[in-house]
């Protein structure tokens, strides 16, 4: 059944116009009334929401308007037992994208891009907003695509030395911090279990773009409480480092 996120108030036996993002999709889909879709409302830009996810049925069709009824809630979530947010130094090109759909797909809470001194992609103002709308886009759409009830957040791109000063701030919790390293002598995140971390604190992984974090970048987020751990001997690309963390927090118990 299509699945489409709705940012607005969901109450049983109401019947309520389709954003416009989610009215474009449904006409796509050459969708008529009388066909079943679900909705779920808990993500950026939300209003307060039960969780869950919603039935509904398609009431009405009209050029651009796309009118349901609310049917029934269904308290089903799929997400990960411990929060897991990522911090990462900006891939270039569409691999950014790609990080952010996949890790949508794998239950991430939220996702920091961040400018370090070997990015090669540096974004400020009206273009960084953009950016950060495209992805929160690319995120929603990956949730619906995946089960997800829970769009993660997606922030607009900052410096690393601005998301340490303040950055952390975003989180209502004081997560476990992580920094993904090859130093010697750093924890093998393998033998790690989600058990290690408070299930609502949850985690943060802080990840370099290519080429990693700099020595000094790497000592300061120490300094500032980040646990050096490793992926093993393999050298990983930026996005795949970030995937295979959080993959290998999510398949532990």
């Amino acid at each position: 059944m299509p699945r489409f996120f709705c940012p607005t108030a969901l109450v049983v036996g109401h019947t309520i116009d389709l954003p416009a993002g989610a009215a474009r999709h449904v006409q796509v889909l050459r969708m008529q009334p009388g066909d079943a879709i679900t909705l779920f409302n808990n993500g950026p830009g939300s209003v307060p929401s039960t969780g869950g996810e919603f039935s509904a049925t398609v009431t009405q069709m009209g050029r651009s308007q796309v009118q349901v009824q609310i049917d029934a809630h269904h308290a089903i979530e799929r997400e990960t037992a411990v929060k897991v947010h990522l911090a990462v130094g900006m891939p270039a090109n569409e691999r950014m994208d790609w990080l952010v759909e996949k890790a949508c797909e794998l239950g991430v809470e939220s996702i920091q891009p961040l400018m370090t001194e070997r990015s090669v992609l540096r974004l400020s103002g009206e273009r960084a907003e953009k950016k950060a709308a495209h992805w929160q886009s690319t995120a929603i759409a990956a949730c619906e695509q995946c089960g997800g009830n829970r769009v993660p957040t997606v922030f607009s791109p900052v410096t690393l030395a601005q998301w340490m000063k303040a950055g952390l701030k975003n989180f209502e919790t004081r997560p476990a911090r992580r920094l993904l390293s090859l130093r010697e002598g750093s924890l093998l995140l393998g033998k790690s279990s989600a058990a290690e971390f408070d299930a609502l604190a949850g985690v943060v992984f802080l990840s370099g773009p290519e080429g990693g974090l700099s020595p000094d970048e790497e000592a300061l987020a120490i300094a500032d409480g980040f646990v050096p751990v490793s992926l093993g001997t393999r050298v990983l690309r930026a996005e795949t480092a970030a995937l295979a963390a959080l993959t290998l927090l999510s398949m532990t118990g």
